[in-house]
């Protein structure tokens, strides 16, 4: 009777739903005889169950969900979803450079720059000699006018802030808003001039969108960094943790750019090397693994961006050439006599910057690496001293092991800094410089070009790839608000949560408390800093404007629509 009984239980089982599963015979026999055909036996994956092999896979999963999203807004989204309050990043502004930060910024942009100074070969063929010093003839004059009437005929004062025509403010600072000020406007009007003069030889240039002070803003995780002294007092506390104490971190980097001026095309600018002459070993990328703290960076709290300038959806989303203003320099110490690797500095942070909130906007991002390279021009002058760069982003990968192991670097050409013109007496211009003119020439007739075969935007919707091509009034309408109030960055309407001094020596030190009654998140284990950015409470509607107001509980919260 036992075997009877057992037998009805393998071939008649009952699921936990209360279905009934029945296994056929033939269908344990199939089974056997497939067992048989095999010649070697097929086991699934040992994974790894460590504590790092875990996280690197959960890292992995999520790497791989950003790639999966169809808009640009929603990829940046969820690259802001594990933090509601913002991630702990390196702040980088661009007019500060500290001592010595040059090695910093190729490792965690993985740059290497070119030593031997001047432009690529590439740019001997943008134009001919003669059409060249047809051109520079041609503006030559008006350029001198430019210079003249900036530096000697409009009047300034009215321009500059009242706090810096106080008496108490030094004059240094007022000589540099003066200068400040001078060198925008000029690069303004040698802008025009020359769009004036080229642009019905050079039909592209009637295309170039003109951005007037753009907000330019980057983000992205380097990787290979010593951890800060917080992420060490961390691992510290944690049993688990206490092995790994000193390893690398992936550090948050966010970029805040003050450029002058940005010229941009809706086709891409020409390669000047290909993606397989960019991983040659000798094109060497300097190691900086000490925390940015040693070099006088610090760290806040914000919300990842990444901005070139424009709102996903233009139609002119590429770089063609970028001004940007060097007149800080002045207050840098005579003794770091370092003008030249400080201008090198700014370049490569604000050209990689720019390129990568480009490649954002093409559904790229800093985990998810480009597939064709990114050119841009870079220009930075105060006026009178003339720098140019050339950028090439050929790879996003800087964080965990791609800090070390990418073959891939990204490229940066640099001139030395040329005078545009020696001095200025008696209203008029002495010794003008055509090599500027004739270095600025080239960089508006590189023509862009469109990029026959090549898919641009890979990793985004076919029909849908911004919010605008969201079908719906109501999720286009709440994707677009709440993107542009997570791209403000404006501070939560509730404070941060933080452990006070006199909290962290009476409770969790000495422990010299314990009536007090607890009140805060972290007394009772919450950890704030990792509560996600769809945590929170859905807008309340009132009654009056819901869809079945005599339902009371029907309808009452917003419908949020997080990616």
């Amino acid at each position: 009777m036992f075997v009877q009984i057992r037998q009805k239980l393998l071939f008649n089982t009952v699921t936990k739903y209360g279905k009934q599963n029945r296994y056929s015979i033939s269908a344990i026999s199939e089974v056997k005889d497939e067992a048989k055909d095999t010649e070697e036996p097929v086991y699934p994956p040992v994974e790894d169950l460590s504590l790092k092999a875990k996280s690197k896979r959960k890292k992995q999963a999520w790497h791989e969900k950003i790639k999966n999203i169809y808009t640009v807004e929603e990829k940046l989204f969820e690259l802001n979803m594990p933090r509601f309050y913002g991630w702990k990043s390196l702040f980088l502004n661009e007019h500060t450079i500290p001592y010595n930060s040059l090695s910093h910024a190729q490792y965690i942009t993985r740059t290497h720059v070119i030593k031997e100074s001047g432009l690529p070969a590439y740019y001997n063929n943008v134009i001919s000699t003669e059409q060249l010093d047809s051109i520079v003839q041609a503006i030559k004059n008006d350029i001198e006018d430019n210079i003249i009437f900036e530096h000697c005929i409009r009047r300034r004062e009215h321009e500059i802030e009242t706090s810096i025509l106080d008496e108490k403010i030094e004059n240094l600072e007022r000589k540099e808003k003066i200068d400040d000020n001078i060198c925008q406007a000029l690069i303004q009007k040698i802008n025009r001039t020359i769009l004036i003069h080229l642009s019905s030889m050079y039909p592209h240039l009637l295309h170039t969108e003109v951005d007037i002070e753009p907000r330019l803003e980057a983000s992205w995780f380097a990787g290979g960094i010593d951890p800060p002294p917080f992420r060490k007092n961390y691992r510290r506390r944690i049993k688990s943790l206490k092995d790994s104490i000193d390893d690398p971190v992936d550090l948050p980097v966010q970029y805040l750019g003050q450029p002058v001026m940005h010229l941009r095309h809706k086709h891409p600018l020409r390669e000047i090397i290909s993606l397989s002459e960019c991983e040659n070993p000798a094109l060497d990328v300097p190691t900086f693994k000490l925390c940015p703290l040693v070099l006088t960076y610090r760290l806040g709290r914000r919300h990842l961006t990444n901005i070139p300038g424009f709102w996903p959806g233009d139609e002119n989303e590429f770089g063609l050439l970028s001004y940007h203003s060097c007149t800080s320099l002045q207050k840098r110490p005579k003794k770091y006599n370092d003008t030249s690797e400080a201008l090198t500095v700014q370049a490569i942070l604000a050209s990689y910057s720019w390129l990568l909130s480009q490649a954002c906007y093409q559904g790229f991002s800093t985990f998810n690496d480009i597939t064709y390279p990114l050119t841009t021009q870079t220009v930075i002058t105060n006026g009178q001293w003339w720098s140019f760069f050339v950028y090439q982003l050929n790879t996003t990968l800087v964080h965990s092991e791609y800090a070390d192991e990418n073959p891939k670097r990204n490229i940066c050409w640099v001139t030395e800094p040329i005078k545009l013109f020696d001095k200025i007496e008696n209203e008029k211009v002495h010794g003008l410089n055509e090599e500027v003119l004739k270095t600025l020439i080239k960089f508006y007739t590189n023509i862009p070009e469109e990029r026959i075969g090549v898919d641009l935007k890979p990793y985004l919707g076919k029909s849908k790839k911004v919010i605008a091509d969201t079908i719906g009034d109501k999720k286009r309408n709440w994707l677009e608000k709440y993107y542009k109030h997570l791209m403000c960055n404006r501070p939560r309407y509730r404070r941060i949560p933080e452990i006070y001094d006199w909290q962290e020596i009476y409770i969790l030190r000495h422990k010299t408390r314990p009536m007090d009654k607890k009140r805060e998140p972290w007394e009772f284990g919450t950890k704030m800093f990792k509560r996600r950015l769809d945590d929170h409470q859905p807008p309340y509607i009132p009654r009056c404007l819901r869809t079945n107001p005599k339902k009371r509980k029907v309808g009452r919260w917003e419908k949020m629509y997080y990616p």
